[in-house]
Order: C-alpha cells, then structure tokens, then sequence
C-alpha cells in the first residue's frame, strides 16, 4: 500500500483497519513532510501487525524527487494529503496561505497522483482511495480558497476514475465533512456532524471493498450537501455559511 499523508489519523486509521480486516502488504510505503512522526506510526504497524513499512519524505511545497521513488508500485494508494489553512479574514488575502493552500491540496497533489496513476494504468490493476472534502462542492464564505482546491480535486478524481475504468484502475472519492482531528484542533463543530478518524476508516474501508465511486464521512453529509447545492444563488449569496 502507498500512502501520501501518512501523518493523517485518518489515513493511520485506515491503515489499521485494513490490517486488522485480513488485508496483506508486502511493504507499506508512507510517505510524509515530517518522517520523524511517520517514524512512530511505522514502528506501531510493525509491533502490533508485523507489518514492514518504509518512510520517504514528500514535501508538496518543494520540488518532488521521482527517481526516489520511481521503483514502487501498488495495488493501493491511500492519499490523506491535505492542507485547510487560514480561513478567515486574516488569511483570505494572504499570498503565502493562498498558495499553501492551492498547493497542498491541488496543484502539487495532482503530478504525485498523476505519476502512481500511471503505475497502476500499467499494471492494469489498482485503487485510488483520495480524501476530498465536501467543501468543494459549492463555494462558501467561511472557506472558500480551501473548497476551490477540494472542488478542483473532485473534478480531477472524477475524471480520473473515467480514464482508468477500462484500464481495470478504480478510483474512490471520499469526502469528509467535520472531522476530529488535529487539522480542525479548536473549531466549532458539531458533534452529530463530526467524525472520529476511526469511523471514517471503517466507511472508507467498507467503500474501497464495495468499489463505490464517492463515499461521504458522514453519510448525513450527502443529503447535508445536496441542499446547499440546490439553494438558488440570489438567497445563497446572503446566507453566512
């Protein structure tokens, strides 16, 4: 399994879940901006599960070094890569948090998801399990720099599990709305709205068997979304949402 992120407690939740469920690797390749706390996770998964891992260092924010890495290939890739940012008014003008931002959970995502794609194409054989957000299903006041990223991704992932159904390639959108994790750490949030990374692992894990296209975290989160969707922009404009 190759897993971008890896630092996520999601993407660690689903890492577990898939071990625990009877799922087997050869190897897990983690990859993370920060190795030393991937470390903690590797030795984790290695005492528990006897389960060999190997960490590399991703950094969306720099140049990505391929030939690093160009030897590995997998019949799955987890991606949990992802940035949320300054949202306020603070940060809405901010280059630096801007681009952060876009970067992180767009515009450097894509080549690295672009060239484990390929891999898989080749080997005629593969899911893609990619974390999104309900955030980029329609632009919002509170954050709408984030949910442009997020809805430039979905619409990437869609066309991607276009592209690679015939080539025997799934590709599996999963899009969270609250979250309980250090990412959200101190922000308002609803507790009947708010998933804790184990639950997300389960209704991801129950999706990447069942092949479903999109999964939602949680369920609620579909219909939550459909009517924000459906809200005629001339009242939407005026909602503080």
């Amino acid at each position: 399994m190759i897993v971008l992120g890896s630092n996520s407690e999601i993407a660690q939740a689903f890492v577990e879940k898939a071990l625990e469920s009877g799922e087997t690797y050869p190897k897990i390749y983690l990859f993370s901006s920060n190795p030393e706390t991937t470390a903690k996770f590797a030795r984790h998964i290695d005492v528990k599960y006897l389960q060999p891992s190997e960490i590399f260092p991703l950094d969306l924010l720099e140049t990505v070094n391929y030939s690093a890495f160009d030897h590995i290939s997998s019949e799955v890739l987890f991606c949990a890569s992802g940035f949320l940012g300054q949202n306020s008014e603070e940060g809405l003008y901010n280059e630096k948090n801007t681009t952060q931002i876009i970067d992180i959970n767009f515009a450097k995502l894509i080549p690295v998801l672009n060239f484990f794609a390929e891999k898989m194409e080749r080997q005629r054989t593969g899911t893609m399990i990619v974390l999104s957000s309900v955030a980029g299903e329609r632009g919002r006041q509170s954050n709408f720099i984030y949910g442009s990223a997020k809805a430039g991704l979905s619409a990437y992932l869609s066309g991607l599990r276009n592209y690679l159904y015939p080539r025997r390639v799934h590709v599996l959108t999963v899009k969270p709305g609250f979250m309980q994790t250090k990412m959200t750490e101190g922000l308002p949030l609803h507790p009947k709205l708010t998933a804790t990374p184990k639950q997300a692992a389960e209704l991801i894990f129950k999706a990447f068997k069942n092949r479903n296209n999109v999964v939602y975290v949680l369920p609620v989160w579909s219909l939550i979304m459909l009517i924000i969707r459906n809200i005629p922009e001339f009242i939407f404009k005026k909602m503080k949402l």
